[in-house]
């Protein structure tokens, strides 16, 4: 059985790129504390967003899927699940929910771990919720033609409790001795935990679960209002390929996890940046530069549409602008197609919109 140590990660050298991304996120991190402090309100609804987008994406990277509307209806509880995706869809809605009221309350240890999978996998009806893997699993992939290969081989069924027990205990030994910084310790224990494979169903989910886990009790919190899930969706396969060069020489302990770090370092900025984005559509300085929420609406839409490129819909908008309701939005909408600032195209649910000064 290889070991595992976290807090040696406090004398390593890292390189600009990766130490660059720390001290973005730290800044980042301070300035989305003051605005929750200053405006917890106004958030609410990025909260309620970004629930249905980590759920949706983090359940359809693994092919759990279901309508858009559906997914809403079972986060907010306001229907029952009909098949299977719908039933692993609303285990892992409970899961996020418990993680958003109670992280700083969940201990990193395997027995809670095992709890949180129970929980995940509740409405299957299936015996793997709560229970380490009992066969051999395999990361497998797909060729072109068809036929598939062996990627990566887990740790075998005996070794699973032990192995996780073990990252468990050096992952929070690092944090109490405050020697290393979160943000370059938490990837390598979601990575190894992926190495691990500890389930023989949801290994993924929950992997994405305890990243939220484990940023939310060090203080970065911006996955509460930004999806993190959704990020990696979108960068999907330079996820796959970055766990699949981080693994390599893991089980001899030889591996090198900076690329799977600078990946995630690098989702978590990214989401920061989104962050910001959606506080500044919510927001303008007056004249001695002080934050204030912005009264009109249609100023609202406007600062909304200007952040962004290219085609957007209606549901993008609304997303955007949290503190209106889809009535405003769509007054607004109305009023800068009339004022010519924006064009609308296609009909129904093919609808989308430009701004006027991308087509000129």
């Amino acid at each position: 059985m290889r070991t595992f140590d976290y807090a040696s990660f406090s004398k390593k050298m890292w390189d600009t790129e990766i130490l660059n991304y720390t001290n973005l996120i730290h800044e980042y991190k301070g300035k989305q504390d003051l605005y929750v402090r200053q405006k917890p309100m106004e958030l609410k609804r990025l909260v309620e967003i970004a629930k249905v987008q980590s759920t949706e994406s983090s359940n359809r990277i693994e092919g759990i899927v279901t309508t858009a509307s559906r997914i809403e209806a079972i986060v907010k509880e306001k229907t029952t699940p009909r098949n299977r995706d719908e039933y692993e869809i609303a285990g892992y809605r409970d899961v996020l929910n418990t993680i958003h009221e109670s992280h700083d309350y969940i201990p990193i240890r395997g027995n809670y771990i095992l709890q949180l999978h129970r929980d995940l996998m509740q409405y299957t009806g299936s015996n793997l919720g709560g229970a380490y893997k009992i066969t051999q699993n395999y990361l497998k992939e797909t060729r072109e033609d068809g036929t598939e290969f062996i990627r990566f081989t887990p740790v075998a069924p005996y070794e699973t409790e032990p192995y996780v027990n073990e990252i468990c205990e050096s992952y929070q030994k690092a944090i109490d001795e405050q020697i290393v910084d979160p943000l370059l310790i938490i990837p390598v224990f979601i990575h190894d935990f992926l190495c691990i494979h500890p389930f023989n169903d949801g290994n993924g989910r929950m992997s994405r679960l305890l990243t939220l886990l484990l940023l939310y009790q060090s203080g970065y919190e911006v996955g509460r209002y930004i999806s993190i899930e959704k990020h990696i969706e979108k960068t999907k396969t330079s996820y796959y390929d970055v766990l699949d060069l981080a693994s390599q020489g893991w089980h001899e302990g030889k591996e090198n996890p900076e690329p799977f770090i600078k990946y995630m370092l690098g989702v978590i900025l990214a989401c920061y940046r989104e962050f910001e984005s959606r506080v500044e559509v919510l927001s303008k300085p007056d004249e001695e530069g002080k934050v204030l929420v912005k009264s009109s609406a249609t100023d609202i839409v406007r600062a909304a549409i200007q952040s962004r490129i290219g085609k957007f819909t209606k549901t993008e908008i609304l997303n955007i602008c949290p503190t209106i309701s889809r009535s405003s939005v769509e007054a607004g909408l109305r009023e800068m197609i009339a004022s010519g600032e924006i064009k609308r195209f296609g009909t129904g649910r093919s609808t989308y919109y430009l701004r006027s000064d991308a087509l000129k």
